[in-house]
């Protein structure tokens, strides 16, 4: 096993002002140890990481890092910043950077040195040492633990934590067994021993973050004189916690970026739920929390384990119409594997059977193996069936995001329903909500325990299917149904400058926020049109102004960045070229680190060029049946040439205005200035924003 830092991976002077430039700097010394192999597509893996979650710490630590393919294998830079470097710490720039790099499939051995270092990354005397060390050897010797102080104190610390389990684990049994003595003998042991606490951290990669937030956490309940025993979650796997260390906590932790595996386990206990973050910036404070929890008798739900998925993911301080949008977008991307694979299959099938092909018989009935026809009908008939599980699809998904597994089965009988009313994409919401709402409602009633075991699996989708079927059938299905058909009408009738109209209205909300909220409801209202066997001709006219308009932003800046380099930063113009790919592709995410740097211009101007080309593509009457694909479905598009000039004027409008917008600022430093410097001459010049 070679060493995972040498002194050639050091940089005691690292000059990068940004954290894209740092983690060149140190990835340029992977690849000239040979431990990278395709320097771009590695920094590409890790700024992918970052955007997940800044890789800033507290106490002026930065750690960016991630999985790549492009690893051969796990290596660590570490680099010294005297000016600092902003990586998204609360308190400021971090100084001390360190690039950690695993490989696709790295090894358990070499996993667990990278959390071992992430947890010295919590002793104040480990980085300390490495903010006065003199050379290149000697702080790479640090980092390995060769010599260092540091490291036996983070070695004893460790195992003060593992006799801390261990104690736990221990007197747990015994706990219990006194406990079913007398109530008076169980209260004063509970008294007299300290409050105990489990706990569960995780993060995207499972490489640093993970094992940070658990060092914090135990030298923080160390410090509070509680019981605190972390079961990390790593990607080097993880140990699960003794059941009976789990029985006889007082309280669980969870400090996680990523679901909780076997969350019930915990279930029914006094929880705090945060970011793996928060599990390292403020351990302290988590402790209180869930001790006042546990003094004012709450606890998780049993039922679930701890929460919706939508609970899950967002913030415990989500607002309704929060939580609303969440569950509806839960159902929205669920459905929308479906749109993609039906639609490209229903276009192929048109493309190679012609447009007759959807009066065919069945392939059961007639196929023949030498004939086009018959694969055309083959390709459209199985699009057919995968565009048959659409609304389901989407309203058991959305009863899924409110409450969890039991919402499953009502939610996919009310979106059947609907589909089978013709109530449509509209019906399938408020079946997923109806469904979602019920089984909340259900779960909130007392049960005898007799009973409890039963209900996820009988009572509970027995009961929800029933209402929800009953409030399809009879009440609320055939009012929305009528609304379904009033909306399809109206864009069977729109032409002209009504139509022109909806083009840039639709083009506006694509390019608002770039694959936000309002984004993906200008795309479900498009996919919601075509997601029939045989959809209307101004349905797919709204389908193809919406993918034009969706393609503009990520090509408008990159046209800006070659049209106009000394205009964006060097980070800037490696994203342009990542952008050509992404907006040829139908991704409007390409556009967001130029959004996210430069917002007041970038996104007026990706509006403008997305009102242009969605304006352009509905006056030219061009259609589009697949709900992806980008310039890769041409071929399925009516009026094709039309449809890329509509494109093209829309890109030359955004990069021309965003040219525009940014030659109209300030005078910013000179070009190679990192981004983030940039932004940072811009909040000071209140007037240029």
């Amino acid at each position: 096993m070679s060493e995972m830092i040498t002194a050639d991976l050091v940089d005691l002077d690292l000059s990068a002002q940004t954290k894209d430039a740092a983690a060149r700097a140190l990835a340029e010394r992977m690849v000239a140890k040979g431990r990278v192999t395709d320097l771009d597509g590695f920094l590409a893996d890790v700024a992918a990481r970052e955007a997940q979650m800044p890789t800033g710490l507290d106490g002026g630590i930065g750690i960016p890092h991630c999985r790549s393919e492009h690893v051969t294998e796990p290596t660590l830079g570490f680099g010294r910043s005297a000016a600092g470097i902003d990586f998204g710490a609360a308190d400021g720039p971090a100084d001390l950077i360190f690039l950690i790099a695993a490989p696709a499939g790295a090894d358990d051995a070499h996993l667990t040195i990278l959390s071992s270092l992430a947890r010295q990354l919590m002793n104040d005397e480990f980085t300390a040492a490495l903010r006065a060390v003199g050379d290149a050897e000697s702080a790479a010797a640090l980092i390995r633990g060769d010599a260092a102080p540091a490291a036996s104190t983070e070695d004893s610390a460790a195992v003060s934590a593992a006799a801390s389990a261990e104690t736990v684990a221990g007197t747990s049994t015994s706990t219990s067994t006194s406990g079913s003595g007398s109530d008076g003998d169980g209260d004063a042991a509970a008294a007299a021993r300290p409050f105990r606490i489990v706990a569960v951290t995780s993060c995207p990669t499972g490489i640093a973050h993970t094992y940070m937030a658990a060092e914090a956490l135990e030298n923080a309940g160390r410090e509070a004189g509680v019981e605190l025993v972390v079961e990390p979650q790593g990607s080097a796997g993880f140990t699960r916690l003794d059941p009976a260390v789990i029985a006889a906590a007082d309280g669980v932790i969870f400090a996680h970026d990523v679901p909780v595996r076997e969350k019930e386990r915990f279930a029914g206990k006094p929880t705090v739920d945060v970011g793996v973050k928060a599990g390292i910036n403020k351990p302290a404070q988590l402790i209180a929390d869930v001790r006042g929890k546990a003094e004012r008798g709450e606890s998780s739900a049993p039922a679930t384990g701890g929460g919706t998925p939508v609970e899950r993911a967002g913030d415990s301080g989500d607002n309704y119409g929060t939580k609303l949008r969440k569950w509806l977008m839960t159902g929205v991307s669920y459905m929308v594997p479906f749109v993609a694979a039906g639609g490209l299959l229903l276009a192929l099938g048109f493309a190679i059977g012609g447009w007759e092909i959807n009066k065919a018989p069945s392939v059961m009935e007639h196929f023949s193996w030498t004939q086009v026809d018959s694969w055309g009908a083959l390709l459209f008939q199985i699009g057919g069936v995968a565009f048959g599980f659409l609304i389901p699809v989407l309203a058991g998904y959305i009863a899924y995001g409110m409450a969890d597994r039991p919402g499953l089965v009502p939610g996919f009988v009310g979106g059947m329903i609907a589909s089978n009313i013709a109530a449509g994409f509209l019906g399938g919401l408020v079946a997923g909500l109806l469904a979602g709402g019920i089984v909340l409602a259900i779960q909130k009633v007392r049960i005898p325990p007799v009973l409890r075991g039963i209900m996820p699996v009988v009572v509970i989708p027995l009961i929800s299917s029933l209402i929800v079927g009953f409030l399809m059938f009879v009440v609320v299905g055939k009012p929305i149904a009528e609304a379904q058909k009033g909306m399809t009408d109206w864009l069977a009738g729109l032409s002209g400058t009504n139509a022109i109209l909806l083009g840039v209205l639709l083009g506006l909300m694509m390019c608002f926020d770039l694959g936000g909220p309002v984004n993906k409801v200008a795309y479900a209202f498009a996919t919601a049109g075509i997601a029939i066997a045989d959809p209307s001709d101004s349905a797919m006219k709204v389908m193809a102004a919406v993918m034009a308009a969706g393609m503009v932003p990520p090509l408008g800046m990159a046209l800006a960045t070659v049209v106009r380099r000394k205009l964006f930063t060097p980070a800037e113009q490696e994203n342009g070229k990542a952008a050509w790919v992404l907006g040829a592709s139908f991704i409007s995410e390409g556009a967001i680190p130029f959004a996210a740097a430069d917002p007041l211009r970038v996104i007026p101007a990706s509006m403008a060029g997305g009102a242009v080309t969605g304006a352009l593509s509905m006056a030219f009457g061009a259609t589009l049946r697949a709900p992806h694909g980008g310039i890769f479905v041409v071929p399925l598009i009516g009026s094709p040439f039309l449809y890329l000039i509509a494109i093209a004027a829309g890109t030359c409008v955004t990069a021309g205005l965003v040219i525009v917008l940014k030659s109209m600022r300030k005078q910013a430093p000179a070009a190679g200035s990192p981004e983030g410097a940039v932004r940072a001459v811009e909040k000071k010049e209140p007037v240029a924003a």
